[in-house]
């Protein structure tokens, strides 16, 4: 069995600990902000945090969560309104939107670990987070307002 917490609410799974975390947050608690993109961690829409951590859900297997803390967009902020959330409402930002989760929480975590990031660490971070429709300049600013930096 493990046990873990999401959005800081107790977790016991006894299923398939090989289940990968984007399936066990979708199909089992119900949680769909997290999207399914590539299934091979190389898009970024099912970034989440485990540990504080940007992690890609899809890889990650729940058996190896025992203990920690898995934060999904749901739980980033409990109004919707994270300096992330908020910069990306104010710019704009999202097109399509099926991947700006995943590209919040990984914006998120960079904030959290460096919170005056330059334009140079913002394109690092992001580099891992696909969107099909090319709204990156949005983001990089979107992420600057939410550093203060714009």
């Amino acid at each position: 069995m493990s046990k873990f917490t999401v959005n800081g609410k107790a977790q016991n799974f006894t299923g398939d600990p090989e289940t990968p975390l984007l399936w066990y947050l979708r199909d089992i608690v119900g949680m769909t902000g997290t999207k399914f993109g590539c299934g091979r961690a190389l898009c970024g829409a099912c970034t989440v945090h485990v540990d504080g951590t940007a992690v890609r859900s899809c890889q990650i297997q729940v058996g190896d969560i025992d203990g920690q803390a898995v934060i999904t967009i749901e739980g980033l902020s409990a109004d919707g309104n994270h300096p992330v959330q908020k910069a990306w409402r104010e710019l704009n930002v999202a097109q399509c939107g099926y991947c700006q989760t995943g590209q919040i929480m990984q914006a998120a975590s960079l904030l959290k670990d460096t919170p005056k990031p330059t334009d140079q660490q913002i394109l690092d971070a992001m580099s891992g987070n696909i969107c099909r429709c090319g709204t990156y300049p949005r983001i990089r600013d979107a992420i600057k307002r939410a550093s203060g930096k714009a």
